[in-house]
Order: structure tokens, then sequence, then C-alpha cells
């Protein structure tokens, strides 16, 4: 197996391969200023996107309470904005192909932070759902067009690195927003608590847009529908990237079942923790900040494949350390699990753009739309098995995931891609 960074698949909007060669030196490298701007810029937009898209799970039995609904009921608060996601990156992906990577992230952001606002302001169920699909169908447009735009604009040779700083971002920003929403509601309410988040959002997309430096080899696609349907048959008709798709779906609905119902289980006796307790537990999702770059570089060395499979085996390690009955052993399997999880997903996420040979707004698109379906559909499921088999059988259903996840990273493995 080749474990050399990939080469750049020439852009199929030159007039000649040379043309592309050329263009090859002006791709930003690490250590100069450009590369800082990037790094800043992305790291703050995938920060405020998972701030803003799970801000409400720490809070799901407050919201149960408050409305009067179901486990399951309260987790479509979170269900409804990553399945909205998941649709939207069919549109957005395609929309940065034709009309440029930053204009459309920058849009997205600002978006997703007026609409969780709003929020903050609804008395309804319904109304809190409605502008939690807003805020979802928003942030489609930060999700695929940040690890395209990074493929396209880094230099090679430190691609894997930087989409793994990227993705520490987004493990930050999922600790972040639900760290605050959980300390801050215990303390004050759930409103004022998101309504914070929206205008740390709203900020990081104010200095997004003005640090992050125009596309330099964006080349616009044509949005006709036959050019979609052909680069959408071209994606699935590859013998990799299925593969990585189905990897999306499988790791983000183990992650989001555990941590959609880790809360409903440490709040119940024998521990009955405190909403702020369980707020700061959030900081296993620090763990994620460092294994994400630390799985992207590995990959250089080992190959993707292999590092692939020992994240999954981590998160298998940590989610069935959880059904243990002492917190000092359920912490440990959380941060081992949100470890795995992360550096599976920093390396899952960075094969795409190498692996794609056109249209990679698309092909990202793509991922992250199994990546967030995984994430509606495994976390509103995952209620069903809390509900009539409790935390054993969350663990279950996680396990099958991790297994099915495994077996698709074998066959990477095989292929020798």
């Amino acid at each position: 197996m080749n474990t050399s960074s990939p080469a750049v698949v020439p852009d199929i909007n030159s007039d000649s391969s040379s043309a592309a060669a050329g263009a090859q030196s002006t791709h930003i490298k690490r250590g100069t200023p450009q590369f800082m701007r990037v790094t800043l810029a992305l790291f703050s937009a995938g920060l405020a996107t998972f701030a803003l898209l799970y801000c409400v799970q720490p809070i799901l039995p407050v919201l149960s309470q408050q409305f009067g609904v179901s486990p399951a009921t309260s987790s479509v608060s979170l269900s409804i904005a990553t399945g909205l996601l998941a649709l939207g990156l069919l549109i957005t992906g395609p929309l940065s192909d034709a009309v440029g990577r930053k204009s459309v992230m920058v849009t997205a952001l600002l978006l997703a932070a007026l609409f969780t606002l709003l929020s903050a302001a609804m008395t309804s169920w319904h109304g809190i759902l409605l502008m939690r699909a807003l805020t979802g169908l928003a942030l489609s447009g930060v999700a695929a067009v940040g690890m395209t735009y990074l493929s396209e604009e880094i230099h090679p040779s430190v691609t894997a690195f930087s989409m793994g700083l990227y993705i520490s971002g987004n493990s930050i920003g999922g600790m972040s927003g639900r760290l605050l929403s959980g300390v801050i509601t215990d303390f004050t309410s759930w409103r004022i608590a998101v309504a914070a988040i929206g205008c740390f959002a709203l900020a990081s997309a104010l200095m997004f847009w003005k640090i992050l430096p125009p596309s330099r080899h964006f080349r616009p696609a044509s949005l006709r529908p036959r050019s979609l349907l052909i680069n959408f048959r071209l994606h699935w008709r590859d013998s990799g990237l299925p593969l990585l798709f189905a990897e999306g779906f499988l790791l983000m609905g183990a992650f989001v079942t555990l941590f959609n119902y880790i809360g409903y289980r440490l709040l119940s006796p024998p521990w009955s923790l405190s909403q702020a307790v369980v707020g700061l537990l959030s900081v296993v999702y620090l763990t994620g900040s460092w294994s994400s770059p630390k799985a992207g570089a590995m990959t250089s060395k080992y190959g993707r494949a292999p590092v692939l499979l020992g994240a999954i085996a981590i998160m298998a390690a940590g989610v069935l350390i959880t059904l243990a009955n002492s917190l000092w052993l359920i912490f440990p399997g959380m941060m081992l699990f949100t470890a795995g999880f992360f550096a599976a997903h920093s390396v899952a996420s960075g094969w795409i753009g190498p692996r794609a040979r056109r249209a990679r707004g698309q092909a990202s698109s793509l991922y992250l739309f199994s990546y967030y379906l995984g994430s509606s559909l495994a976390g509103t499921l995952g209620g069903v098995f809390w509900h009539n088999f409790g935390w054993l059988g969350i663990v279950i259903f996680i396990a099958a995931l991790l297994a099915l996840a495994m077996l698709a990273a074998f066959r990477l493995r095989a292929k020798k891609l």
C-alpha cells in the first residue's frame, strides 16, 4: 500500500495538466501567514457549526420536562437539525461548486446563528423544531464546503493535517455548545443558554468572513441537472467512495447515540448528577481536538485504512467501558470513545477530496449527507433501545454500528486505496 500523501488530481476545468501542475505551486503551505489564517478561520467555523448543532443535546431532559415529551421525541430537536443538514448538503455542495466556497460558507453561518437566536424565543415545541430545522439547513452550507476548500487550497503534503485541525474545531465546538448550554441552563434557563451560543456563533461568523482568504483554485462547475447526475453516478461507482459514505453514517450514528442518552442515564439514580455536571462532562471533546490532527498526521506513515481501523477499535473499547457502574470508569470510557470517533472521522473525511475525481464539493456533500443522516436516524432510533433495554441496549446498538464500520474499513484496506 502506498502510504505517502496522495497526488492532487488535475482539475478537469484546466486547459492542460501542465497548467494544473503550475497552479500547485500556489497552494498554501504550512508555516505561512495564509496557512494560519485558513486554519483559524476554518477552526472557528467548525467550532461554531458544532456548537450550534449540538447545544440542545445536554438539555434534552430539560426539554422533555418543560414540554412534556418523551426522550425519543425530545431528541427530535437534534435529529431534525441533522436531518435537514443532511438534505441541505445535496444542494449546498453542488451550489458551492458553481458560485464559490467562501460566499456560501459565510451566508450559511450567519443564517444559522440568527435561526438559533430565534429558537430561544419560541414558546411552542413545534416552533422550536422549525427553528432547529432551519438551523440545520443553513449549516449545510458550512459542513461540506469547508472540507472542499481545504482540499483545493492547502498544499497536498499537509492536507490531512489541516483537515485534522478543522475537525478539532468541530470537537471543541461540540464540547463548547454542550458545556455552555448544560451549565448556563442549570443556573439560569435553557433559553438564555441557547441565545448565548447564538451570539457566540454570530461573532465567529463575522471573524470567519473577515480572515478567510478567497479561493485561488476554485473553478466553477455547471449546476445543470444532467451534470449533477453524471457526477453523482461517478461518485457512487467509485470503488472507495461508497464505503467512505457508509463509514460516515455508521460512525456518526454511534457517536450521537451515546451522547444523546448518556445524560438521561447520569441524571438518574444512583448518580443523580446535576445538569451542570452533565454539561461539564463535555470536556471529553478535548480528546477529539488532540486525536483528529494526530490521526491525520499518522496517515502519511501508516496509511489511511490502518489508522481508521485502529480508531474504530478505540471507539468500541470506550463504549464497552461505559457499561461500568463507576463514574471513574464511565468518564474514561467516554474519553476513549470520543478520541476514537474524531480520529476516525478525520481520516474518512480527509479521504474524500483525494479520492474524488471531479466535483469534490458534491463528493464531500454526499459523505456528510450520510454522516448527518446517521446522526438523525440512529440518534432517534437509539431512544427506542434506551426505553426498552436501558444503557445495555444503547451499548449493543452502538456496538452493532461499529462492527459494520469495521467491516467497511477492512474492505477499504483490502482494496488498497
